[in-house]
């Protein structure tokens, strides 16, 4: 059975196949916004191990960082629930950096690397990795993480390392419930993927409470639910429209994706954050014809993950101002207008980076290819109707 751990998911950016109504987007467009991002790619590659997606890893095992043809600027580790930095030590000649001390058992880290080659290019690197659990008895693990705050369309998901084939069992020996009173049903997203949610959104300010029992011992997880965020981004009038708690605060024109690589209609929920992150159109299988990513970008700034696949809203700094607003230019992704090195808090994707958390929501509408994201890819669980949920769910 599980209990509380983190759920590791894969820090490496991309973009994924998608939905948008773009009617005015042209294909050299397209082809001058990749040539204006390629001709910042960096020469330094920077490594980190254990790799992006890596759980089960032991408390004592090193984590490092590493680069070659260049020297890493600055490197980060941090607690996901608590932020609480993890101290390392930097070699003399700027070439690798590794962690000190031991890690925290079940906690879920983030590690962002940054680095320049010689002609002072910049590149950066993420992982996401998941401590083992006491006793190393957790097949499961659990998101978000105990004493977490997420936004209001965070799910409760056990993704376990191998399929369940009594899922009945297993689930019966989890409860979730909310201080607000709200129904919460469990539904199998797949043979290894159970979720919790109820009819609609978590309300603002309750508390979500995750009862796991283990041979016999029960087992206690709770997370809060912070404000109401939803942001919809309309792929027609390529703008974007944030609302808290019900009221609009702000309004940014976007660029989302092309005729050729639109953007997913539905309801996503941010998962990660990253400061800067790289992101290579090989890792979603967009290639040329001759093998090459049909893009190559070192370091995408303030990007938040929407989907497994590699859907993103992140800032971008490569489109000029004749795109966000006017112009779907993306291979799925959903542009905001940035800076370089992501060091200018005032651009409109620093602020949304700022003002977003994860389990906010984020809906994109009018895609005319019309295709929905699909419930289990990321946390996209309120794409299912719940009478579709509830049939196919188990009561908690």
């Amino acid at each position: 059975m599980a209990t509380a751990g983190a759920l590791a998911v894969t820090a490496l950016g991309g973009t994924s196949y998608a939905a948008t109504n773009d009617t005015t987007a042209h294909p050299e467009t397209q082809a001058q916004t990749d040539k204006a991002a390629a001709q910042s790619t960096s020469d330094a590659r920077i490594t980190i191990t254990p790799g992006p997606g890596s759980h089960g890893v032991g408390t004592a095992d090193p984590v490092r960082v590493t680069v070659g043809d260049g020297k890493l600027t600055k490197v980060t580790m941090t607690a996901v629930a608590t932020g609480t930095e993890v101290r390392g030590t930097l070699s003399a000649d700027g070439t690798s950096w590794k962690a000190n001390g031991t890690l925290k058992q079940a906690t879920r880290y983030q590690i962002a690397a940054e680095a320049t080659d010689a002609k002072g290019r910049s590149a950066t690197e993420n992982a996401t990795i998941s401590t083992v659990s006491p006793a190393n008895d957790f097949v499961g693990h659990l998101s978000p993480e105990n004493g977490s705050t997420v936004g209001v369309g965070m799910p409760v998901s056990f993704t376990f390392d191998k399929a369940i084939g009594d899922k009945a069992a297993v689930a019966s020996k989890i409860k979730v419930s909310s201080s607000s009173g709200e129904r919460v049903v469990g539904h199998w997203l797949s043979s290894s993927r159970l979720d919790f949610r109820p009819a609609h959104y978590w309300k603002p300010g309750s508390t979500v409470t995750v009862k796991m029992t283990l041979d016999g011992v029960e087992k206690t997880s709770t997370f809060k639910i912070g404000r109401s965020q939803i942001s919809t981004v309309d792929a027609k009038t390529k703008q974007m429209t944030v609302k808290r708690n019900g009221k609009t605060i702000r309004t940014i024109p976007i660029s989302s994706g092309s005729l050729e690589h639109p953007t997913y209609n539905g309801q996503m929920v941010i998962s990660e954050k990253y400061r800067q992150i790289h992101m290579n159109g090989a890792t979603v299988g967009l290639t040329e014809k001759n093998g090459k990513p049909s893009y190559d970008i070192e370091a995408v700034p303030h990007a938040m993950r929407l989907t497994d696949s590699g859907t993103f809203i992140h800032g971008n700094y490569w489109g000029g101002d004749s795109v966000f607003g006017k112009v779907n230019t993306s291979h799925g992704c959903v542009g905001l207008k940035d800076v370089r090195n992501a060091d200018d808090g005032k651009t409109p994707a620093a602020w949304f980076f700022d003002n977003s958390m994860v389990g906010d929501v984020v809906v994109v509408k009018n895609s005319t290819g019309k295709t929905t994201v699909s419930p289990g890819n990321g946390l996209s669980d309120w794409n299912m109707s719940w009478s579709k949920w509830v049939a196919g769910g188990t009561a908690s």
